[in-house]
């Protein structure tokens, strides 16, 4: 998953939401497993507190005394954790307490903080430690007993560690439970954006297919809510379609409504004499030129915005190496091409004739004996959603030096005016290729001349 990506961003706010929910629960579901143990401890207490008050009474010399036995036997053992007392409610003298024989001869007491709160049946409960350091939770309720005027505070308590071992449990429990279970959610949850975000995804390889001359509009059975999205791309793209039909038409208009007058203007003139036939002459050749140069400008921007278009790079290579090596046959020039099979140039296949076209005529113009061609995918460009390929050419001629290149790119620019040509040719090939995003670079070649190399977006 990519850290700037949707189904990142939904995968990890779900996952935080559903933790922070897993654990809010997994606290309160401890906490009332803990209050229902100590609510059915509290209960076994009470219960145990009732049979003592039923079994203690104050004989004729004021003394406490147990008229029959507690039936658990844990208060008969020593220090067990389970205890019993009644002890006066104020220190006095003439009053006696008891105590179950597990105290021996200790006595429980408890603070006044522990005291403080009562039920609405006067029974406090909390929890304290023994002697031996058990973890006791205990009641305690004030009774005035039968045959006495003075008021006993009874007070049960019991061992609270054994059931502690259960709460341990049952937390452990839950705790894989809600692990399990969020384990599970997390699951759930990457399932359901993935598929959530599935039309999405076709309709990202529906505009990578239209990109790449496959398909000429989106196709397919999107969710409503995306839909609307998906017709107006299309409406997009078939608006884009129609705009360079439109300027291809205005420009094939133009081009043959300006051709016509300047051919008259230059018969005209061919058929006189003098200066002013000549400079007529002259203009109109520079006049008709300038309208090429700006009309095959104008077709190649149209070509490069459109969509869809693919090239085969290797057939156009191979056709281009074949005939420049028949032109320059008499020179001895030999042309090798390196190509990766089933290389796609996403574009028009007349510019990347026009642009190869120009980098093998200038390397043969410029070579001794050979010229290498190669042509493969980039590697080394960390281009998100596009892919690069590159075509270099390389010569062995004299080369160029480095202060010298710029001037090579630039329009009508001519080095060495003893070569024949325009100087159009480099310039059209950097024109051409930045159109399409991509770029031209000149630099040494390994066979001792100049390398141009070409960058262009590659079809996948």
């Amino acid at each position: 998953m990519r850290r700037r990506s949707l189904s990142t961003r939904l995968i990890v706010s779900s996952a935080i939401i559903s933790i922070i929910l897993l654990v809010i629960t997994g606290g309160v579901l401890a906490s009332l497993f803990q209050a229902a143990v100590e609510r059915n401890f509290d209960a076994r207490l009470r219960s145990a507190l009732d049979g003592l008050l039923a079994n203690v009474e104050v004989d004729a010399t004021g003394n406490l005394q147990l008229s029959n036995e507690i039936a658990d036997t844990r208060f008969a053992l020593p220090l067990s954790g389970w205890y019993w007392q009644v002890t006066p409610e104020t220190q006095d003298d003439t009053q006696s307490d008891l105590a179950s024989d597990s105290l021996l001869e200790q006595r429980l007491a408890p603070t006044p903080a522990m005291l403080a709160s009562r039920g609405s049946d006067g029974v406090a409960s909390f929890y304290m430690v023994d002697g031996k350091g058990a973890n006791l939770r205990a009641i305690q309720q004030v009774f005035q007993l039968p045959g006495s005027s003075a008021n006993y505070a009874v007070l049960v308590a019991g061992n609270f560690d054994e059931l502690q071992v259960e709460v341990s449990a049952f937390q452990q429990a839950l705790v894989v439970s809600l692990v399990l279970l969020g384990l599970g959610l997390l699951l759930a949850i990457f399932v359901q954006v993935r598929f959530g975000l599935k039309p999405l995804r076709a309709m990202q390889q529906g505009l990578t297919d239209i990109r790449e001359g496959k398909a000429e509009q989106l196709k397919g059975d999107f969710p409503a809510e995306i839909q609307p999205v998906a017709d107006e791309l299309n409406l997009l793209i078939q608006a884009n379609t129609e705009v360079i039909e439109r300027a291809r038409t205005q420009v094939g208009n133009l081009a043959h409504a300006l051709k016509t007058p300047l051919s008259v203007l230059t018969n005209e003139a061919a058929s006189h004499k003098g200066v002013l036939a000549v400079k007529v002459a002259e203009q109109a050749r520079i006049m008709r030129d300038s309208v090429s140069l700006y009309l095959d400008r104008a077709r190649r921007a149209a070509r490069a915005q459109g969509l869809g278009a693919v090239t085969e790079v290797k057939p156009v290579l191979e056709a281009l190496a074949r005939t420049l090596a028949r032109i320059n046959q008499d020179k001895g020039v030999t042309i090798a091409l390196e190509c990766t099979e089933g290389l796609k140039f996403r574009g028009e296949r007349q510019d990347l004739e026009e642009m190869i076209g120009n980098l093998l005529d200038n390397a043969c113009k410029w070579s001794s004996q050979k010229v290498v061609v190669k042509a493969g995918l980039v590697r080394d460009v960390p281009t998100i959603g596009r892919h690069w390929i590159e075509i270099a050419v390389d010569d062995d001629g004299p080369g160029l030096p480095a202060d010298k290149r710029g001037e090579a790119l630039k329009r009508g620019r001519r080095l060495d005016e003893t070569k024949p040509g325009s100087g159009l040719g480099l310039s059209i090939v950097s024109e051409t290729a930045n159109m399409y995003g991509g770029t031209v670079l000149l630099a040494d070649a390994d066979i001792g001349g100049l390398r141009a190399t070409v960058r262009l977006p590659a079809a996948m």
